[in-house]
């Protein structure tokens, strides 16, 4: 099994925040500040690898294969967490005309050892083609690192602070929202917060790494995706600004951003009961912030 612990800082604080609006409605905010894991795995990120990581190990191999585009958070952490572990990393990158130094995350995992393999984007749709004719030599995490395995490493945060009656997390795969709801001791609800436009399909998306019918105990809120996957706008930016200079610590404008962004309207609009307990997961993604923000 690696050894994580001198090199990750888990279990992560959680912090609460103040707010008037949150008094004016007699509600109890806290932050899970999993942005903390670690500078370039953190999060959701370090989460959904850590089992990976270990069934790798586990199965003796020394190589791993995954996916992404040219500024994936995913390809950041697998990168940084092969250089941490001792894995060599390979990334296929959707993209036949970039190169390594394309962009800030594929010249970082660069430096930290990863080689890359540019296809097209007509090519890359097809995964299982693409990791079958590179080696068996390599242990394969999906795109997102969603799968099982990180379905386990997301249940487990829960268990580290007291039961919140909410969870609040963003959602782009599905993968962190199934997590949370796969922890069967916690049964509070999960509310999750779409970064996409048109949203609604992530819930087949959650039910399916479930492997059952979405659960009861989950909402999925997609009004809050600001015309898209990384699409923003000024009043998001300045409500991370505000935010930010209010509480002291970082958001993007991707995920996190619109997650609290989007509680902050269920509040005014009355959706929480007096007295709640609210957690928000801050899943990172840190790496993908504006740098003008």
């Amino acid at each position: 099994m690696l050894e994580f612990e001198s090199l990750i800082n888990i279990p992560t604080p959680v912090i609460e925040i103040f707010d008037d609006l949150f008094v004016e409605n007699d509600l109890k905010v806290f932050v899970k500040r999993d942005d903390l894991t670690h500078k370039h795995v953190s999060g959701n990120k370090f989460r959904k690898l850590k089992y990976n990581l270990i069934e790798a190990k586990n199965l003796g191999f020394k190589k791993i294969l995954t996916f992404g585009g040219a500024f994936s958070n995913h390809i950041a952490a697998v990168a940084e967490a092969g250089f941490l572990f001792g894995f060599e990393t390979l990334g296929i990158i959707r993209g036949d005309e970039l190169n390594a130094e394309s962009s800030p995350t594929l010249k970082l995992a660069s430096e930290k050892g990863m080689k890359f393999e540019f296809v097209t984007r007509e090519a890359y749709r097809n995964k299982t083609e693409l990791s079958s004719s590179i080696s068996n030599e390599y242990f394969v995490i999906p795109e997102g690192g969603s799968n099982h395995l990180a379905l386990r490493g997301v249940a487990e945060l829960l268990d580290e602070q007291t039961y919140p009656d909410y969870v609040c997390t963003a959602v782009g795969t599905g993968g962190t929202m199934a997590g949370l709801l796969d922890n069967s001791v916690f049964k509070g609800k999960v509310l999750g917060f779409a970064v996409l436009k048109n949203g609604d399909f992530l819930k087949e998306e959650v039910s399916a790494f479930l492997e059952k019918s979405f659960p009861e105990n989950a909402e999925l809120e997609t009004r809050f995706h600001f015309g898209g996957y990384a699409k923003y706008n000024d009043e998001l930016l300045s409500f991370i600004r505000t935010f930010e200079a209010k509480h002291g610590f970082r958001l993007d404008q991707v995920y996190t951003g619109k997650m609290i962004f989007g509680l902050y309207q269920k509040i005014r609009e009355g959706y929480f009961e007096k007295g709640t307990h609210i957690m928000l997961l801050h899943t990172g993604g840190l790496q993908g912030r504006l740098s003008d923000l």
